[in-house]
């Protein structure tokens, strides 16, 4: 009976375990999604989980249930996931195939969208720096280089995802391939190259493309649905999907904007709640699937935002803060636009579905001022130089991101105008140690009067890669630093060093000074009696980054609007923690002060 009980046991278990990962069918009906053959309406938010700390990817999964959504929806970033070529890194905050585990254990399905290419307000729209290496190689086409390296990346991604979909017994309803191609192109071989590379990396469930209105007709595959980005009138969406698909739906917002993101030296963009309750009642009421453009957008760490770039507009980087006034803020609490969203959606629940009670707000704390006691001037910090007749780009020097600064002599005695073509994309110019300028690619300035005194004299410019473009026709002119020639009083010079400050780690500082006006790391201590979200309020530094206990919280510029930096609870702990803070501009500022909200909204 003993061994008759244990057989029981063992096979309840295996039919609960089985339960869990039965699989499921999810199709397109000619008006709605079906899930295992009945009516499905997605109510979907974006998360993107290298915007939130790992620890933190259950709670704000949480708080999308909380407001009533059904679905989290994803881009899978490329460049995290292979920062150098042929190596993979999907573990820490890049473990995707996690923060799709726990969405399931939430009860919440996922809308993938691993494309190759994801904008995103992300640095080179997802792309890893290293394809710039790859001669000849041209992104968003049929270049056999450029398929070569997708077809890579997205089955290494298949590895980590495919068995996640819901035909396999997971909860990955669909997937995304290109994204917006629309707006870039229109080559439908080159679509249907990416489909059957999707199938081939195991994506075997629902495929589709999403694009603008004006794109769509471009951007869609035959045979794939069509989905529409940024309308949101349920007659337009209807009649484009239905003239792209066959005369039929499903129909899918693939894109819904609550409000929008923010670049530097520009207002903080805010949209009020008012415009959008009626908008989102009627594509509910009207059985249209929607997915919020974010629900939660997070903070852009690290190095890793995009900037905008065209004809018409100047280079515009975006800012560290992703908090694009979405319902869930920067810090992942509920916002009044949270709340309001959540009442229409309660209009729409099934007979007998409740939604859960919202969490309550996270825990703040407030940092006391911190002095940073110990200092090293970035002249010190330099590694050995790379020497070559003329200024190697970062990509020559195979650096992906952070500052490179150029060296090189020159005969004094003379006033010139300094002019470094191409400058990508912000420069601070110094004669034999001391700044004399600043270059900043974002006002196009290229260029600056110097006085060199007698004999020879070194020169120096500290570049910045601010971002690469993430959006639009200029893809594909992404190199960063000094990417064609530096000219003074006419003549090009010659005799370069490069010296590759990726700052990918924090340097250990020992006390020390700095020159005068020369950028500068700081470091520090301080005490946290209790641990909680909080914000360092850097409105009296110039430009600059910022780690907490060895994390790149992102940058801050006294242009704003983003005064603040935020610093989640999950890397905070109680006692001691570490701070360090480079310092490009205003290098006498020694104390950093905590503050328990964000400032966002002030530009100078």
């Amino acid at each position: 009976m003993k061994k008759l009980s244990v057989a029981i046991i063992a096979l309840m278990a295996l039919w609960i375990q089985g339960m869990g990962q039965s699989q499921h069918t999810f199709a397109l009906g000619d008006s709605a999604f079906l899930l295992d053959g009945h009516p499905f309406q997605m109510i979907s938010g974006e998360i993107h989980y290298p915007r939130v700390p790992r620890e933190a990817w259950r709670a704000r999964i949480q708080m999308a249930k909380a407001m009533g959504l059904n679905t989290i929806g994803t881009y899978v970033f490329w460049n995290v996931h292979e920062p150098e070529k042929g190596h993979y890194e999907f573990s820490g905050n890049n473990d995707i195939a996690e923060f799709v585990k726990i969405a399931k254990e939430e009860g919440m399905y996922v809308v993938l969208r691993p494309s190759p290419y994801v904008c995103a307000e992300w640095e080179f729209g997802g792309y890893p720096y290293w394809l710039q290496n790859e001669k000849g190689l041209v992104v968003r086409s049929k270049d056999p280089h450029y398929l070569e390296a997708y077809r890579n990346y997205i089955h290494a991604v298949g590895k980590q995802l495919a068995p996640l979909q819901v035909n396999h017994g997971g909860n990955i309803l669909m997937v995304q391939i290109e994204n917006e191609y629309g707006s870039y192109s229109d080559d439908k071989d080159y679509l249907d190259i990416n489909r059957k590379m999707f199938i081939e990396a195991g994506f075997d469930g629902l495929l589709f493309t999403c694009d603008p209105e004006a794109a769509i007709v471009n951007g869609h595959l035959p045979g794939l649905l069509p989905a529409i980005n940024g309308q949101d009138n349920p007659v337009k969406v209807k009649k484009l999907i239905r003239e792209n698909h066959g005369g039929k739906g499903p129909f899918y917002i693939a894109e819904w904007y609550p409000a929008w993101f923010d670049w530097w030296g520009t207002k903080h963009h805010t949209v009020p709640y008012q415009q959008y309750l009626g908008r989102l009642d009627s594509v509910l009421s009207a059985g249209i699937s929607i997915n919020m453009y974010m629900f939660h957008g997070g903070t852009t760490r690290g190095f890793m935002n995009g900037a905008n770039a065209n004809d018409k507009d100047p280079y515009e980087p975006q800012t560290s803060s992703y908090d694009y006034d979405a319902p869930l803020d920067e810090a992942g609490n509920a916002t009044e636009k949270f709340m309001q969203f959540r009442a229409v959606i309660a209009k729409h629940l099934q007979p007998g579905q409740t939604l859960p009670e919202v969490p309550a707000k996270r825990g703040v704390t407030t940092i006391p001022a911190v002095q940073l006691t110990k200092s090293a001037g970035i002249f010190s910090l330099l590694p050995a130089a790379v020497k070559h007749t003329t200024p190697m780009t970062f990509e020559d020097l195979k650096q992906a991101y952070g500052f490179v600064l150029y060296r090189t002599t020159v005969d004094g005695g003379k006033t010139g105008l300094l002019k470094i073509n191409a400058l990508r994309d912000y420069g601070i110019v110094f004669v034999n140690g001391k700044r004399v300028g600043t270059l900043d690619r974002r006002l196009k300035q290229d260029s600056l009067q110097v006085t060199l005194p007698k004999g020879k004299v070194r020169l120096e410019i500290l570049v910045e890669n601010l971002g690469r473009i993430n959006f639009g026709p200029y893809l594909l002119q992404n190199k960063k630093g000094i990417t064609e020639s530096v000219v003074f009083g006419g003549k090009e010079l010659k005799g370069w060093e490069m010296y590759s400050l990726p700052f990918s780690s924090v340097p250990v500082v020992k006390a020390g000074k700095a020159g005068v006006n020369e950028p500068v790391l700081r470091e520090g201590s301080f005490k946290v009696n209790k641990v909680g979200d909080t914000y360092l309020d850097m409105s009296q530094w110039g430009k600059g980054v910022v780690w907490v206990n060895g994390h790149n919280l992102g940058r801050y510029w006294e242009v704003g609007p983003q005064q603040t930096v935020f610093v989640p609870a999950e890397w905070l702990k109680q006692g001691e923690n570490s701070i360090a803070v480079l310092e490009l501009i205003k290098t006498e500022v020694q104390v950093v002060r905590g503050v328990d909200h964000a400032i966002l909204d002030e530009v100078k």
